[in-house]
């Protein structure tokens, strides 16, 4: 069958009947590039694409096979930060093309239009995560991508009945789910800070100032597009947070969770704090999500500390990936 190569902009928020269309191009990839992992969630899907972000703007594309929308060849996302600090640069969320109209040209078309659409608003590069030894790498090197920050994704099975984390003297352990707590924010947001340290590779974006306001709108942001936030926090006496890691479900339903930030703030490091929050984080995943079987995360080749203490908790190497830039 010959497939129409012109990519039209999807509306924002698409309908919901545009995002099964969508979903439907994301389930085949997958079930071709990644077949060890499940389909992708609709919760998950529904909510990126029909619930606007909180630091930029999105633009949608789509290569549609005959009339309406009742199949798509191919559909892009592009998250266009407008943040203030990073307003040069963009983020490619999506471009995937379904496995059955690949090489006909959806893939260059959709490109087409996510640059023309870079070009238009002034940004000077674009980058994307992307998985290793794939389709996906050998046409992001086509456009001329360059990895810029090898990483990997890893992934830990929860254990039925995870282990105590160890004493952390000086230290209480907090666990809140949801948005922080007003009287823990901006001291959260504050530890947020020491990501600064993080390996970054030469990407082009730059460390944002955390502050409350900025924490509550990125919690906000996946409660309101259907998932679940939980975080312990490693606390002091003085009101100060010591270190903290992250858990996000983005389907309560769905069987695996994503590891979000562990840090601990330079001045308390070399404490045990690190495994500690993540060992309490396992129990109270276990604990309030009974379903919760995976949870994946990445982490930067050059970060040796937390690929240590991530295998010394049982995370396994799942699959090679980086994040790819381009300068426009």
């Amino acid at each position: 069958m010959k497939i129409n190569t012109l990519a039209v902009p999807v509306p924002v928020p698409p309908s919901d009947t545009e995002v099964d269309a969508w979903l439907a191009v994301l389930t085949a990839a997958r079930a071709a590039d990644l077949p060890g992992l499940p389909a992708p969630s609709r919760v998950e899907v529904a909510g990126r694409l029909q619930v606007a972000p909180a630091r930029g703007r999105a633009a949608l594309w789509a290569v549609r096979e005959g009339a309406g929308v009742a199949a798509d060849a191919g559909v892009a996302g592009l998250l266009l930060h407008a943040d203030g600090t990073n307003d040069h640069t963009a983020f490619l969320d999506v471009l995937t093309v379904r496995p059955d109209a690949r090489r006909r040209g959806v893939g260059k078309a959709l490109w087409a239009r996510v640059r023309e659409e870079l070009l238009a608003q002034g940004r000077s590069s674009v980058s994307a995560v992307v998985d290793l030894g794939g389709p996906g790498q050998a046409f992001a090197e086509s456009l001329g991508f360059e990895n810029v920050l090898p990483m990997a994704w890893y992934a830990q099975e929860l254990p039925q009945s995870p282990g105590e984390p160890p004493a952390t003297p000086g230290y209480a352990l907090l666990c809140w789910p949801g948005l922080t707590p007003d009287e823990w924010a901006g001291a959260l947001a504050e530890a947020h800070g020491s990501m600064e340290d993080a390996p970054s590779g030469d990407t082009d974006e730059r460390v944002q100032e955390w502050t409350a306001e900025r924490l509550h709108a990125a919690q906000k942001l996946i409660l309101d597009r259907g998932g679940r936030f939980l975080t312990v926090a490693a606390v002091t006496p003085a009101g100060e947070v010591a270190a903290y890691t992250e858990l996000v479900l983005p389907d309560p339903s769905g069987t695996r969770a994503l590891q979000y930030d562990t840090v601990v703030v330079p001045a308390h490091r070399r404490r045990g704090l690190g495994p500690a929050v993540k060992l309490r984080m396992m129990a109270e995943a276990r604990r309030r999500h009974p379903a919760l079987r995976y949870v994946d995360t990445t982490v930067a080749d050059e970060n040796a500390p937390m690929r240590a203490v991530n295998e010394a908790l049982g995370y396994r190497r799942e699959r090679d990936a980086a994040v790819f830039q381009l300068k426009l």
